[in-house]
């Protein structure tokens, strides 16, 4: 299947599906923690990555206007929970018929903060609440991609368990 779009996509919290959320969430970035490597043997400098351990991330979720449910994810000290489930638009190659396969992104973290946003008669107000990421998993079309457990010590892509020695070590 050739994917093309997002068809349709809905938020969670703990198994709640969120309301009053803008039209748009972008997904975290993920920066490997490196360190400079020069020397005798190298041209140059190489920048490491250390294998599994990225720099702090957070994902901001918008609402159209200050509600409940956005406050519901603001209680620092407290677990959040985040589903979002997505149908993907897709070609099938072979019979050029339009298909769709599910995507769930699950982020697990806690309240890092929230935007309270602007009052205009007539607007949203652009509210967000910001979670900073300790777990992540991507699965497309039911199959694991990508799953980062930062208390845990996991890192897996493609459900390869990437740091699976590293932990038999120590």
């Amino acid at each position: 299947m050739l994917a093309t779009k997002i068809n349709a996509y809905n938020v969670y919290n703990a198994g709640t599906r969120l309301v009053g959320l803008s039209d748009e969430v972008t997904l975290p970035d993920f920066e490997a923690l490196t360190e400079t490597i020069s020397g005798p043997g190298f041209l140059g400098e190489i920048d490491e990555p250390l294998l599994g351990h990225f720099g702090a991330s957070e994902i901001e979720i918008p609402f159209r206007t200050l509600n409940e449910e956005m406050f519901g994810l603001l209680a620092q000290g407290s677990a959040v929970n985040l589903t979002l489930r997505l149908s993907t638009q897709a070609i099938q190659e072979s019979t050029m018929e339009t298909d769709f396969m599910p995507s769930r992104v699950v982020i697990k973290g806690k309240s890092k903060g929230f935007t309270g946003g602007k009052v205009k008669q007539g607007n949203g107000t652009g509210s967000s609440a910001k979670i900073e990421i300790l777990y992540i998993l991507i699965e497309v079309n039911g199959k694991k991609k990508f799953e980062l457990d930062k208390l845990n010590f996991v890192y897996k892509v493609n459900d390869a368990d990437l740091l699976v020695k590293v932990r038999k070590q120590v």
